[in-house]
């Protein structure tokens, strides 16, 4: 690894500050990582996302998104800035701090618990919070009309599988919409609790979805539940960063093994240099861009060219975007920077 000069940790505070607040008047990086950061409720011009706000990186079209900052003064008009791009400076700061964390890694005798098994730090999330981190996705249907598609009354035979399903985020608003009595949704997560959730949400039912524990990481598919080449779609939103990269290879291959042929991935996940990876603290990181949260659950942070890698070899990339926003709370005057990676992925013919 490379050493940061030991005179750099002053100019390393001062870029984080560049960072996470570049245009703002007032210090916040007081906030901590599990604080609520989201607008103000007392912010009564806050409009619900209606168009899509990324950007597919192969593309050279500008025409993404309707709100793009283009004057730095006019910062805080909106809640949310669509791509917006880093200039020289924030780009070397946000290394630099990364850099910083890469040097002062977990100690390896304290990284194997959360090696072991990443489920239990899961389990014990979902037991303390159960369904309070449900979240109902409204730009699902903005950034994965394919999904809403399926909930046409004349859509015919269609089956979903949302892995790491968490509290049914995907679930559920799917399944409040739908008209399609063909239609059947399954989820798992690897976390036992989290499954408990989905089941006691007064909107289960076992006619039209099924829940259980499964691994993606796993070396056999859930076959009890789900038949090889059977899938239409396969919902992956912030899981593959939860993972532990060596696991990768094997998941992408589950989900290989259950999609029909033409069947899709969405994905959704976090990108390199977002907010929540540059606001990690020294001895948080397992290895080079993956780290530990202050509750035992694992995050990594990806780039565009390691999705064409991950996922390239068995399945046409149909989108690869890049989601850049910069997310305002006027009431407090806090700027914050996020970056996600959004992708579909079709599969190919049997290899």
């Amino acid at each position: 690894m490379f050493k940061v000069p030991r005179n750099s940790f002053y100019i390393l505070s001062l870029a984080y500050i560049i960072i996470i607040n570049k245009y703002s008047t007032t210090n916040m990086l007081q906030v901590t990582e599990k604080e609520d950061i989201s607008p103000s409720s007392s912010d009564n011009t806050k409009l619900k996302k209606d168009w899509s706000s990324v950007k597919d990186i192969r593309q050279e079209s500008k025409t993404f998104g309707t709100r793009l900052l283009e004057n730095k003064e006019d910062v805080w008009r909106h809640n949310a800035w669509d791509h917006v791009e880093w200039d020289e400076e924030q780009e070397e700061a946000a290394k630099q701090k990364v850099l910083l964390q890469s040097n002062n890694p977990m100690a390896l005798k304290e990284q194997q618990k959360y090696l072991k098994d990443p489920s239990e730090f899961w389990n014990t999330f979902y037991k303390h919070n159960e369904n309070k981190f449900f979240k109902d996705r409204q730009w699902l249907k903005i950034e994965f009309p394919e999904l809403h598609d399926t909930t046409n009354v004349d859509s015919g035979n269609k089956k979903i599988f949302e892995i790491g399903c968490g509290a049914g985020n995907t679930m559920f608003p799917l399944l409040s919409i739908n008209k399609n009595s063909n239609l059947f949704i399954y989820a798992c997560d690897f976390a036992e609790n989290a499954v408990q959730v989905v089941k006691n949400n007064n909107e289960y039912n076992s006619n039209y979805c099924k829940a259980f524990v499964w691994d993606l990481t796993n070396k056999h598919i859930p076959i009890e539940f789900i038949e090889p080449n059977s899938l239409d779609i396969v919902v992956l939103i912030f899981v593959m960063s939860a993972l532990c990269p060596n696991d990768w290879n094997q998941a992408v291959d589950n989900v290989y093994k259950m999609l029909k042929p033409g069947g899709l991935v969405l994905f959704r996940d976090y990108g390199r240099y977002d907010m929540v990876q540059l606001r990690f603290k020294e001895g948080r990181m397992l290895s080079d861009n993956f780290y530990v949260r202050g509750d035992g659950t694992r995050v990594y942070f990806f780039t565009s060219d390691e999705i064409e890698k991950i996922w390239g070899s068995k399945f046409s990339i149909e989108q690869n975007a890049v989601d850049r926003r910069l997310i305002v709370n006027r009431h407090r005057k806090l700027q914050m920077y996020r970056i996600w990676l959004q992708g579909k992925f079709r599969k190919l013919p049997n290899l």
